[in-house]
Formats: structure tokens, C-alpha cells, sequence
């Protein structure tokens, strides 16, 4: 009888390991600073049937989405961002939180910007005022030739004892059961677990050809795909720049160094810290991102700024670029 549980037990370890999806995934967060309800469509699905001003999107399983705000109130103008991105520099998925907020200078014009992020926790609970959906189980009818996947599979195994057990698979609403028959009088043991889920494939695979290139350029292909400077370099570079006793002609030999090199972003950070004042801050930051070999990852210059002012018209800017 012992052996007949432990081909149970393995026959079910392995139909779990065989219907549970796996790999890493993002999570997204986007909300209306002013309450202006809106609906998020990615690579072409909508995600909320239903407006929301506080949105969260989790098990997003690709690096990069292209993304659509469209809102309730019609005289607001959609917003649309080609590559929302969900992983870091290094490529590993992110928690991370999008700010939507009217232009101050057009009431009817929105923006969306980069709040914040913070690494993936399987233990986060969000705040109950955010409507939450998970990606893949779509809420509205679907849409630009995504398909959920089901399979159903069922096994039959009879040893030469007389057990016969069977493994029954339903995945795109996980449901695996199993069932052993003893004919030689030990009866029948059952078990079944169910869980549910839905894949998705849409686009699937222009976006794994993107994140391949990411990786392959070491870059986000800005700069002309070229290389950074080399840290002996840069850091001579950086020295010539700190030595200037003026901001003005700190600013000018920064510029100077750059025209001639490709950064990255924590190199572009170092020289723009060199600055006291936040408007030359903001005026290299800007020059920089045309230098940048990693231009998906700029948002992490938010961080050099005091003052969000700063922040939201480097945020307009870099968007103006893309």
C-alpha cells in the first residue's frame, strides 16, 4: 500500500509542475492625481471594463508594454506611451506606479509620468482603494487576436498490481485531480486541486525580440547603439568636470565631455550631481539624454531633483523625445 501512495504522490507533484505557469512577472500601478477616471489599454486589450482613478495591473509577464488612457470624460485628451516599462536596468521585473496629471498650462491635456518603484513582493496587499486586476484573466471582451489558452488532459496509469490511477488536467482554470483504484480489495483514494488561471499570448513574441535586442546591445539602443565610456575614462572625465571652480564653466566642460561620449544613466547621474543649482541640473540632464545609452531607463534622474516641478518637465521632455 505504500507504494501505491507514493506513485500518487509523484503522479501529483508532477501534474502540478506540469499545469502551474511560472517565469517572473510585474506589477503596475497607475493612478489620477486629480480623480479623473480613465481606462488602461495594453498592447491593445482593455484591462478595466469599468473606469477607475486608482488602477492596478499585476503578473505582467513581459519587460515592455505599449499603453493607452483613454478617459470618462471625453474632452480629456487619451494618452499613449509606446514603452511602459516594468524592469530595471538589469532587467528584472519591478513594482512600479505611474502618476496621471493635467498639463497646468492645458486643462484638456494629460500626462503620465513616472512616480515610483520598488522591487516585486509576493506578499504585497494593496490598499483597498485600488481596483486590482490580473493580467491574462481580462475583465472585457477580448481584443487584437488574444486568445485564452485551455488544455484538457487526462491520464490513465494501471500497474501490475491491479492499481489503476488516473490524473485528469484542465489548465486555463487549473483543475487537477487524481484518482487511484486498487482492485485487489485497498479501494479508491482521491484527491483533487483547483486553481485557476488564464494565459495569454497575444504579442508575445515582438516583445521577446525587443527585450533579445535589449540584451544584446547591453542598452537600450540609444546613443546609436554605441558603448559608455570606460570607467577609467569617465572617471577622468568627471574629475576635469569637479575641478572647475564656476558652475557655468562646470556645466560647459560636462557638455563638452558628453558631446564626444556615450553615458550611461549612473554616469549622466554623477555629473549631474556636481551641480548645486536644480536649473543646471535640469539643463544637462536634458542635453545628456540624446548621450544616453539606456535612454528606457532615465526616470532614475528623478531622483536628482528637489523639487517635482523639475521632475515633471524632465518626465515632458524625455517624452517629447520618444
Amino acid at each position: 500500500m505504500k507504494i501505491r501512495f507514493i506513485l500518487l504522490f509523484t503522479f501529483f507533484i508532477c501534474a502540478l509542475s506540469y499545469a502551474q505557469p511560472g517565469g517572473p512577472v510585474g506589477h503596475l500601478t497607475i493612478f489620477s492625481e486629480d480623480g479623473d477616471k480613465f481606462t488602461l489599454i495594453l498592447n491593445g486589450e482593455v484591462i478595466n471594463d469599468t473606469p477607475q482613478t486608482n488602477l492596478r495591473v499585476e503578473d505582467l509577464n513581459q519587460p515592455y508594454y505599449s499603453a493607452k488612457i483613454k478617459f470618462e470624460n471625453t474632452a480629456l485628451a487619451d494618452i499613449t506611451k509606446n514603452n511602459l516599462m516594468l524592469t530595471d536596468v538589469d532587467g528584472v521585473y519591478s513594482d512600479v506606479t505611474y502618476k496621471i496629471k493635467r498639463d497646468k498650462n492645458n486643462k484638456t491635456k494629460m500626462k503620465m509620468n513616472y512616480f515610483s518603484s520598488i522591487p516585486v513582493r509576493p506578499d504585497f496587499i494593496p490598499p483597498s482603494n485600488v481596483h486590482v486586476v490580473h493580467y491574462g484573466q481580462p475583465v472585457a471582451p477580448v481584443r487584437g487576436g488574444q486568445q485564452n489558452t485551455q488544455v484538457t488532459q487526462t491520464t490513465t496509469t494501471t500497474t501490475n498490481d491491479g492499481v489503476s490511477i488516473g490524473v485528469g488536467m484542465n489548465v486555463g482554470g487549473v483543475n487537477v485531480g487524481m484518482t487511484i483504484n486498487d482492485s485487489m480489495g485497498g479501494g479508491a483514494v482521491s484527491q483533487t486541486t483547483t486553481t485557476t488561471t488564464t494565459s495569454s499570448s497575444s504579442h508575445s513574441t515582438s516583445h521577446h525580440n525587443d527585450y533579445e535586442d535589449h540584451n544584446h546591445h547591453g542598452n537600450n539602443s540609444g546613443c546609436g547603439g554605441r558603448s559608455c565610456m570606460t570607467g577609467g575614462n569617465f572617471n577622468a572625465a568627471l574629475a576635469t568636470i569637479k575641478k572647475q571652480a564656476f558652475e557655468d564653466t562646470r556645466l560647459k566642460t560636462a557638455k563638452q565631455v558628453i558631446t564626444a561620449n556615450c553615458l550611461n544613466v549612473d554616469q549622466i547621474i554623477q555629473i549631474a550631481n556636481t551641480f548645486d543649482f536644480e536649473d543646471n541640473k535640469l539643463d544637462f540632464a536634458k542635453y545628456a539624454y540624446d548621450y544616453c545609452i539606456e535612454p528606457r531607463n532615465y526616470f532614475k534622474l528623478n531622483g536628482i531633483f528637489k523639487f517635482s516641478s523639475n521632475v515633471d518637465e524632465l518626465s515632458d521632455y524625455v517624452q517629447s523625445k520618444q
